[in-house]
């Protein structure tokens, strides 16, 4: 058979008979052949690649972004490559971003969940095609925004507790690196709105161990009854340092996570939570870059609304 014929069968771009066609792609499955990208690029023109820039994989928030992220883009024909920005760092972001636009990258997605991805987003050249997915977003109003209403989630999650009975609701939150999560906010606008002075602010890292040692400072200094913590990791560490301190959840602490991961409603007590839908944050982000892509469409944003699951680690206070 020939080149052009077997070029014909890959592209589609000429009809071919069955039994060339069927030829073609025997010799392709036994040939073990995949295209190549780049070359496909400077043939047609078409960059086929979108770039996810994200400062960690490992976390329920990134995985399941860049996996509604990957589900809408190769249904649309891209395929998707990711860089891990490690630190805000310069160095470490420019060499994020170099590995990024040595590919023929038609757009990038920022996943804004740290202080890495926004430096990333800053460093972005201006005429790429981007957009910024996260449910709490800083980005400027240039760049379109797949985002969450976290603010309504935690506002939400402090209001039922309050509607238990609790005199206040305490917080395990993420480390701020200077100005507060949304998380943060519609936890301290729900007290206000209630009159009531938002108690001090126990910041964590993002890993269970950080809450685990927070919640046994915020043990010693405080009555607790009632804790919102900024994500379920942190919600379990905390969990374990009240068990580990003789007290019951919810008899005697009543505990909120955020996000809604798998593991919180088999955790024992099964953990009420607010839950946010991490793959549906991805595929928005992956349409709105689409727009950009495919229809020319500028800036535009996408925000969705969380939704407080009620189990079994919430209950009123005790009386007496």
């Amino acid at each position: 058979m020939s080149l052009p014929t077997v070029s014909r069968v890959i592209s589609g771009s000429t009809p071919v008979s069955e039994e060339k066609r069927a030829a073609v792609l025997r010799a392709i499955a036994q040939l073990g052949y995949r295209p190549n990208a780049a070359a496909r690029t400077l043939v047609s023109g078409k960059r086929s690649l979108i770039a996810v820039l994200t400062g960690r994989v490992s976390e329920p928030s990134s995985a399941g972004t860049i996996q509604g992220i990957i589900n809408v883009a190769r249904d649309a024909g891209y395929e998707v490559i990711i860089s891990v920005v490690e630190t805000d760092k310069k160095t470490d972001v420019s060499r994020a971003i170099d590995s990024v636009l040595a590919q023929p990258v038609a757009g990038v997605v920022v996943l804004e969940y740290d202080t890495p991805g926004e430096a990333a987003l800053v460093a972005l050249p201006q005429n790429l095609p981007r957009v910024v997915a996260g449910p709490t977003p800083t980005a400027p109003r240039e760049v379109a925004v797949a985002s969450l209403d976290a603010r309504s989630g935690a506002r939400q999650a402090v209001e039922y507790l309050l509607g238990l009975g609790h005199q206040t609701v305490h917080h395990l939150a993420r480390f701020s690196a200077g100005h507060p999560h949304t998380r943060t906010e519609g936890w301290r606008e729900a007290l206000l709105a209630h009159g009531i002075t938002p108690p001090p602010i126990y910041e964590c890292q993002v890993s269970a161990a950080s809450a685990y040692h927070q919640m046994g400072r915020l043990l010693e200094c405080s009555d607790v009854t009632a804790l919102l913590c900024a994500s379920d990791t942190l919600a379990m560490g905390a969990m374990r340092r009240i068990h580990e301190a003789g007290l019951r959840i919810p008899d005697d602490i009543s505990v909120i996570g955020f996000e809604a991961v798998e593991l919180s409603e088999f955790w024992i007590p099964a953990l009420t939570t607010v839950r946010v839908d991490f793959e549906e944050i991805g595929r928005r982000a992956a349409r709105l870059l689409l727009a950009q892509l495919e229809h020319g469409k500028g800036p535009m944003t996408s925000t969705g609304t969380p939704e407080l699951i009620i189990r079994a680690s919430t209950a009123p206070p005790r009386i007496g």
